[in-house]
């Protein structure tokens, strides 16, 4: 029926409070619970389900009966009554709520008054088929009708809320979250009368609304534990409620210590008390010996309790939050009878574990047996798990299976969740092709696919795509202007990073995490000061050690080694533990500052820390100590490493390559691959440059073939490499007729460069002659002045005098300038550098004269050239000296 509209002189005029009905759910199978308004427990799936509505019927009080002849009223009247009110509740179970409401309506045009229990059976009906606000609006009608009879009606039975109808919409209150009018609700109720209410169910309701409603964060007061003290008698339902609250407002212990008054004052709990408190468990201090306590008393209370599916759900996610998935997969396979809730915890505990492996064989266990039919969440985790894997045949059979069964209508959370499985196997282009094809896409899509172009390197793409999500009128929020900031990041574009930083000021915006963001995308685009103002300007109560990781890195990636180490030392004072992340930021400005001492402080603060376990921190050390030329003790953490993945190989092929040791990083790649590691492109570009410096032609042509064999497709840094490999050891022409066979993947000015380098050494005038033109018709727009040196280097080694002067002067016209090399040198707290005919030292003369004098004692006869080796650690600087003592200060 259509409802009429609201009263607003009635004393729960808050009509106005209430948003539109939503439209209303499918009908639900089964009608839950008893009274949802009074008793928590009715959400509990084995409570029984006899005729709900009929069993609260039996419990309400009888309208009141005129004192003349009251049995003559049962005989006349009763009857009829009873079988309207069991045709509402019929419909009420049926999800019919229209035709229900019909019913009353036609109650209502009766000359006779309707009594309360009529109007209270469809409340509930609202309450249970999750209509709050339906709910609501029926109650300020009731409401209304009664304060708008006249007494005369009155006494004739015109609707008086009753316990029963206040429990119903308190219920709907706490289920809509309308604490103002919940508490309207509960003075109406103290105004009936001035003594608390004795209703049991009614307590319960009052309890449950406030526990529901009220937000934790502005309670200043326990109000919930007041009302609770003031119950005249409290069952489980009641203390079921208050430990929920606790669980809410994240007080885990006070959640526990309350079940555990409940045991001692003899409440026996029921399955839903296990359920509430078992959140709390993986809070506290003590999480594994509350939580197989807790699950001990389960098994106590027999069977009920033992096969309860939301008990063993419950249990389940408790253990896997704990960390011991083991555990959680006993229960899990004790268990008599699973539902798919069941089935979708076990799966996502072992996804949040890493066991992405086992939650998949789940996943093909379901679908092959048929036990139950999985939802959108089983899918859900199953594709998480997949990403995470990045197998993308298994994805593909994922989506394909989705795709036959819903007739390509995917659920938009399943769609999001494909785009992200395919942007983490690398198929971006599949991503958005899914993406496109979306017939409706919400903040979180448009984000998924903005995030995932940033994530694979298009940036640009990213961006464009953030402008097209305006368009379709979506505002950017806090996650695409983080995506936003990374963007700006990765490109080095400051102006479109001080956009984002203006859009965030402008409206507001913030998050977790965005001084780090900012401070990153400001580094990186070359404006290292605005990001040191942003760091200053920041109370030192608010940094994280992300933001001091972001400062640290910003500074090291500039080159200001100085800088990110005075960064480091100020962390350290103000006794802030540096993270694995800090050490992986901070170990590449080793090299420059103070030789391999500063190093080794850092791996003696990651072992004492167990940082060293990490395996980026592992990986960062063994890059380390080969910059430093320590290639044995970047060998001697490698063995040391337990986990090891594809950037840790490359990192040890790479150094072994550096000190041309290419035989041990070709016996490392076997070793790689037995392991079961895969190599990527950045693997081959390190196996083939050591072979190269260590000579091995034959090897590492055999490695370039080779790469077909694990799916890598060959780059232009991979051919520069091999040419380079052929060049060195005399083989021009094979190199020359690889470089010109490979099309338009040789027009790149490295593979070019390598041979002409090669023509010098070998004095191949004709051919580096014949390079350069291909070389410098590549890279006219960019000058490429180091090979136009190199070239002229050549004609010198010729004794071709006019093709030098020709050269040079073509780069004078052509305003070409080659950048000179320079060297440094740390001495004290201060890096000596030095370039090419460099006279702007301020102690110039005395370094030429010592020069000069070193030279003549070099040139004396029975001068003895053999070098004596000599510790790198004695001309560590006094800066890393002064860092042990902070180390040691941050490791206490």
């Amino acid at each position: 029926m259509a409802l009429p509209p609201l009263p607003l002189h009635h004393v729960t005029r808050a009509a106005h409070f209430f948003p539109p009905p939503p439209a209303p759910p499918p009908p639900p199978s089964l009608f839950l619970a008893t009274l949802p308004a009074a008793n928590q427990e009715a959400k509990h799936p084995n409570h029984r389900r006899r005729g709900i509505l009929l069993g609260h019927e039996k419990q309400q009080d009888q309208p009141q009966e005129s004192p003349q002849d009251p049995q003559a009223r049962v005989k006349h009247n009763n009857y009829p009554k009873l079988t309207i009110r069991a045709r509402l509740s019929q419909l009420c179970k049926e999800g019919r709520l229209d035709a229900a409401s019909r019913l009353l309506s036609d109650s209502l045009a009766r000359p006779s008054p309707t009594p309360t229990l009529l109007w209270n059976t469809l409340l509930i009906g609202y309450v249970c088929n999750s209509l709050p606000h339906e709910a609501l609006r029926l109650y300020a009608l009731m409401n209304s009708s009664s304060s708008s009879s006249s007494h005369h009606h009155s006494r004739h039975g015109c609707p008086r809320s009753d316990a029963y109808t206040y429990s119903s919409a308190l219920k709907a209150c706490a289920d809509s979250r309308q604490l103002r009018l919940g508490k309207s609700i509960h003075c109406h109720v103290i105004r009936r009368s001035r003594a608390p209410p004795k209703s049991q169910i009614l307590n319960n309701s009052l309890l449950n609304m406030y526990a529901s409603a009220l937000e934790p964060e502005t309670s200043r007061t326990d109000t919930i534990r007041l009302l609770f003290d003031r119950m005249p008698k409290r069952n489980v339902v009641a203390w079921n409620t208050l430990i929920r609250w606790y669980v809410r407002c994240r007080r885990p212990d006070r959640a526990l210590a309350q079940f555990r008054l409940m045991l001692e004052v003899g409440i026996r709990p029921t399955p839903v008390s296990f359920i509430t408190v078992f959140p709390a468990v993986a809070a506290t201090e003590e999480a594994n010996k509350y939580g197989d306590v807790l699950y001990g008393l389960i098994v106590k209370y027999g069977h009920h309790y033992i096969d309860d599916q939301f008990v063993i759900s419950s249990a389940v996610l408790m253990y896997a939050q704990l960390l011991d998935v083991e555990s959680a997969r006993r229960i899990f396979d004790q268990a008599k009878e699973k539902n798919t809730q069941v089935w979708n915890t076990m799966i996502g505990g072992y996804v949040q574990n890493g066991g992405y492996g086992e939650a998949l064989a789940l996943l093909v266990q379901i679908l092959e047996s048929n036990m139950v039919d999985p939802d959108a969440v089983t899918f859900l985790s199953s594709l998480m798990a997949v990403s995470q894997l990045q197998d993308l045949g298994l994805g593909k059979q994922i989506h394909a299976y989705l795709f036959k069964e819903s007739c390509s209508l995917l659920p938009l959370v399943l769609c999001n969740a494909l785009i992200v499985m395919y942007s983490r196997c690398g198929k971006v282009h599949v991503a958005f092709e899914l993406f496109r094809r979306m017939s409706q896409r919400d903040v979180v899509s448009w984000n998924t696919m903005i995030s995932a172009f940033v994530q694979n390197g298009l940036n640009l793409e990213g961006v464009s795509l953030v402008y097209e999500m305006q368009k379709d009128g979506l505002l950017v929020d806090s996650v695409t202007t983080a995506v936003l900031l990374s963007a700006a990041s990765d490109l080095g574009n400051i102006m479109m990073g001080k956009e984002t930083h203006g859009y965030l000021l402008r409206h507001g915006v913030k998050f977790d995490g965005i001084g780090s963001y900012l401070i990153d995308m400001y580094a990186k685009s070359g404006s290292v000061e605005i990001a040191r103002r942003l760091f200053d300007g920041e109370r030192a109560d608010e940094r994280d050690t992300v933001t001091w990781n972001a400062m640290i890195a910003g500074y090291t990636q500039s080159g200001q080694t100085e800088e990110a180490t005075a960064v480091l030392r100020k962390m350290l004072k103000e006794r802030q533990t540096p993270n694995a992340v800090t050490l992986v930021s901070i170990l590449p400005a080793c090299s420059p500052f103070g030789g391999i001492r500063a190093g080794k402080e850092i791996h003696g603060f990651a072992v004492r820390r167990y940082l060293d376990e990490n395996v980026f921190v592992g990986t960062a050390l063994i890059d380390m100590y080969s910059r430093c030329g320590q290639i044995s003790f970047a060998e001697r953490t490698f063995d040391g490493m337990v986990d090891k993945n594809t950037v840790t190989y490359t990192t040890m092929l790479s150094g072994f390559g550096q000190h041309g040791l290419g035989e041990k990083a070709l016996t490392l790649f076997s070793s790689m691959k037995e392991a079961g590691v895969r190599p990527d492109g950045i693997t081959f570009v390190a196996l083939i440059a050591g072979c190269s410096s260590s000579g091995l032609v034959d090897e590492g042509v055999a490695v370039y073939e080779s790469m077909e064999e694990f799916g890598v497709v060959a780059t232009p840094e991979h051919h520069c490499c091999v040419v380079d490999l052929l060049g060195r050891a005399g083989r021009l022409e094979e190199a020359y007729e690889l470089a010109k066979g490979l099309g338009d993947d040789g027009n790149y000015a490295g593979i070019w460069g390598s041979l002409l380098a090669a023509c010098r050494v070998h004095c191949k005038m004709e051919l580096g002659e014949s390079v350069a033109d291909r070389l410098f018709e590549i890279g006219k727009e960019r000058g490429l002045a180091g090979y136009h040196v190199l070239l002229s280097n050549v004609y010198a080694a010729e004794r071709n005098w006019d093709n030098v002067d020709r050269v040079r002067k073509e780069m004078r016209e052509r305003g070409l300038r080659k950048e000179p090399g320079s060297s440094w040198i740390q001495v004290g707290d201060w890096s000596h550098r030095f370039m090419s005919r460099d006279e702007s030292h301020p102690e110039n003369d005395q370094i030429y004269a010592m020069l000069r004098g070193l030279a003549l004692e070099m040139k004396s006869p029975g001068y003895d050239t053999t070098l004596e080796p000599s510790d790198s650690d004695s001309t560590s600087s006094s800066s890393s000296s002064s860092m042990t003592t902070l180390w040691d200060a941050g490791a206490t």
